[in-house]
């Protein structure tokens, strides 16, 4: 699952990353929860595209958003199948631009610690940006008003996330983002084949302070390391509300 990432990558990163030919100026963003905009990339014209659209799938068919739950992952495993995300499968695919994400180990007495994940460093001693698999739809209000909303495709953890949880995000190397993105070009069932867990190579995680799980905090302070910032995570324990993070399950998806 995923439920919480950053993007942090300057525009100019993430717009070489993607090749889209927008130039939007967004700004570094430590704590993206659901229901918030988030930055897409998808084919328009033939050419990959830049857009914002709101992280929480909506399918076409849904007549009320209030009482629909809030897709904000799409299981792997079933995304040919399950009504709310084959269309989009095949005719909606999307990259998520990210430079990371977090995640919460259960522990004893009910308490979780949250883990910052992120892409090895590089040479220059960089994570370079990743992206997520993804997938979007434009609901349709009665009103003729439209909303274009997305999720994050998971599937299961590999050896290197497998102890923190059972299920991860899926990534799209940048190879393979033509296959993905293209609709018309690859059919599903192709573009399904790049739905597996990535490398136990690309990912590190490590432990960080409680603070994330307040949607307020929103600071590069989040992904430092739990040792470098134990004063921070003693200031953000009592705020921290831990239960809004258990919240998220893409078995059981609910509300934010």
């Amino acid at each position: 699952m995923c439920g919480r990432y950053v993007i942090f990558s300057t525009p100019e990163a993430i717009r070489a990353l993607f090749r889209y030919g927008e130039q939007p100026n967004f700004p570094p963003r430590y704590n993206i929860a659901p229901t918030q905009p988030i930055p897409v990339v998808r084919l328009v014209d033939g050419k990959p595209s830049f857009a914002l659209m709101r992280w929480g799938l909506l399918p076409s068919w849904v007549e009320e958003p209030k009482t629909f739950p809030l897709l904000i992952n799409a299981r792997g495993e079933s995304v040919l199948d399950k009504p709310a995300f084959r269309n989009a499968m095949r005719r909606r695919r999307c990259l998520i631009p990210t430079d990371g994400f977090y995640e919460w180990q259960a522990g004893a007495g009910g308490r979780k610690q949250a883990y910052f994940v992120r892409a090895r460093t590089r040479h220059d001693g960089t994570p370079p940006p990743l992206a997520f698999a993804g997938l979007w739809e434009t609901w349709t209000g009665p009103n003729g008003e439209e909303l274009d909303t997305a999720a994050i495709v998971t599937t299961d953890a590999n050896r290197t996330l497998a102890a923190i949880h059972p299920r991860m995000p899926v990534f799209v190397p940048p190879e393979a983002f033509d296959l993905w993105l293209d609709c018309d070009a690859v059919p599903a069932e192709e573009a399904a084949a790049l739905i597996k867990s990535a490398d136990d190579a690309l990912l590190e995680a490590y432990p960080i302070s409680p603070a994330v799980n307040r949607v307020a905090n929103d600071s590069d302070a989040l992904i430092a390391p739990i040792s470098a910032q134990a004063s921070f995570q003693q200031e953000s324990t009592s705020q921290a509300k831990p239960s809004k993070v258990e919240k998220f399950d893409d078995d059981q998806p609910t509300l934010f």
